[in-house]
Order: C-alpha cells, then sequence, then structure tokens
C-alpha cells in the first residue's frame, strides 16, 4: 500500500467531495495515540475509518436514485454470497509504512470496495494516485515527519491487533463546515 504519490501531497478535499466509508470506532485510540505524536498528520473531520471509495459523486448529485444504486451494490440478501454480509468482522493486525503515511491494512473490505466500485465505473479511487484497485486501510497518519511516523507506526503496531465489526457504510460529504453524514447504508437487513 503507497497512499502518498511520490509527486508530492495529495490535493485537499472541496466542498461537495463525498466518500463511501466504514466508520472504525475501536481504532479511535490510534488516531488519538498519532495526534499526540504529531498532531498534524491526523486529517481532523472524520473519526477512524476506512474508505472504500473516495471521492463519490458530487454531494448535489446524490440523491435517492443514486443511493438506491449504492444500496443494489451492496451484497444484502443470499444473491451475493461471494461477498461478506453484515456484519462484517475485521482484524486489524498490520502496519504500513510508507515515508509519512502510516496505515493499518483492511482486506476484509476489499470485496465491498470492489462492490462499490464497480456499481460506479466513472468514479476513480482516488482519481486514479495508487492504481485502479487500490487496498484499503485505515489512515492513522499523513505526511507525518518521519521521525514521528517512525514513532506512530510502533506505537500503533504495540496497540494490534483490534478486532472489530462493521454492520453499516456510511456516505459523508465534505461541507464548508467540515465532513457530515449524508446516509447510512446497512449491510443486513
Amino acid at each position: 500500500m503507497n497512499p502518498r504519490p511520490a509527486r508530492g501531497p495529495a490535493k485537499a478535499a472541496t466542498a461537495g467531495t463525498t466518500a463511501v466509508v466504514a466508520l472504525l470506532p475501536d481504532a479511535e485510540p490510534l488516531l488519538r495515540s498519532a495526534a499526540g505524536t504529531d498532531g498534524q498528520a491526523v486529517r481532523p473531520g472524520l473519526p477512524a475509518h476506512a474508505t472504500l471509495l473516495y471521492p463519490w459523486l458530487p454531494a448535489d448529485e446524490v440523491d435517492e436514485s443514486e443511493l438506491h444504486r449504492l444500496r443494489l451494490a451492496l451484497p444484502v440478501g443470499p444473491v451475493r454470497l461471494a461477498l461478506p454480509v453484515g456484519p462484517v468482522r475485521l482484524g486489524l493486525a498490520s502496519v504500513e509504512r510508507t515515508g509519512g503515511f502510516v496505515g493499518v491494512p483492511v482486506p476484509e473490505l476489499s470485496p465491498l470496495a470492489d462492490a462499490v466500485r464497480t456499481a460506479f465505473p466513472a468514479q476513480v479511487p482516488y482519481g486514479g494516485r495508487f492504481g485502479p484497485r487500490p487496498p484499503v486501510h485505515l489512515t492513522v497518519a499523513l505526511d507525518a515527519d518521519p521521525r514521528a511516523a517512525d514513532d506512530i507506526a510502533r506505537r500503533t503496531a504495540a496497540a494490534l491487533p483490534i478486532t472489530t465489526e462493521i454492520n453499516t457504510l456510511h456516505v459523508v460529504g465534505l461541507a464548508p463546515t467540515g465532513w457530515q453524514g449524508l446516509a447510512e447504508l446497512p449491510l443486513s437487513h
């Protein structure tokens, strides 16, 4: 996983940007620890999460028909037995570090990410910066000072494993006042 391109920092999200995410509240202590080491390395606004698709649609295009299309992509019911049906059990078990990036892979969410991305092929994950199928991960720190990134990676590894589960995906949108929840998508009936 290399979520930071060689050509420099990614451009910041702008108001009207949306994403499909899985909130990971049990991983919140990892972000608090990272912020205690380097306050600039943890992005404010969203709690601990793994992103399935970013950017999704512009916020002004998110309506009931697009949410229905997104719901249809999710594995609820017996038709899509190859994909997980909520709750999805997650094992946060390893740390990856590249430069100032520290992340925790969340491979159990790859089938969900693939389903969402397949339903919206025009929405290229991360604008294509990390290839067509970037791995799903929890970002613990981004653009951290190298020494701080070493410390954050070490502290994160010491706090793992974390076993948790999700049963809902969330659509979030960036407003002038920060990220806001737009919709919840249960993974089971």
